[in-house]
């Protein structure tokens, strides 16, 4: 099908362009989503029409995702989730819970701005790229973390996989001693047992 873009999209076109673009991704979102008409002849004279005014509304909202963009870049959100000891999540981390991350942070993200290219499965520091308009980009760092003493520790630059506290060291120990107590044979013996 040949469309006629309303705006930029990415690995497609830049507003004006006329592509030709699979049924589905015609039906399904470009033309529902208003990124693109259909190219009629009806349709290219009205994009002629109001291509001043769809240039001048693509310019405003390029301004005010630079602007955005400037509070933005570089942040770095914390997300608290489960994980073993390795560092493995039960589970990932969705564009939904990262736009939720930096929506509760004071910016307002969609999901849909927060492309992943693979999924976030374990703790530590991930550079995500979230896109504010389709010509504006930034960066911004998740850290996922299982405390928020561990996160604090993350930013600062430490490998809380590595190295255990004298805490956590004290709890396995305790693990250990509490598991060779309860061994098979180390149970006290019965008086009938002893007899």
């Amino acid at each position: 099908m040949q469309v006629i873009l309303l705006e930029r999209v990415e690995k497609l076109g830049q507003m004006g362009d006329e592509v030709k673009v699979k049924d589905g991704f015609a039906r399904n979102f470009l033309l529902p989503k208003k990124k693109a008409l259909r190219a009629t002849k009806a349709n290219r004279d009205y994009f002629q029409t109001q291509k001043a005014q769809l240039e001048a509304r693509n310019l405003e909202r390029r301004s005010e995702a630079q602007k955005v963009a400037e509070k933005l870049e570089g942040k770095t959100f914390m997300l608290l989730r489960q994980a073993g000891d390795r560092g493995q999540l039960y589970g990932s981390v969705s564009p939904r819970d990262i736009s939720d991350a930096i929506s509760t942070g004071g910016f307002s993200i969609s999901r849909t701005q927060v492309p992943l290219d693979h999924a976030i499965k374990s703790i530590g520091l991930h550079p995500i790229g979230v896109v504010l308009h389709p010509e504006v980009r930034v960066k911004v760092t998740i850290n996922v973390a299982r405390t928020e003493d561990e996160a604090e520790r993350q930013a600062r630059g430490e490998d809380v996989l590595a190295e255990r506290t004298a805490e956590e060291e004290a709890a396995a120990e305790a693990v250990v001693n509490a598991e060779a107590l309860f061994e098979e044979g180390a149970a006290p013996q019965t008086e009938a047992e002893a007899q």
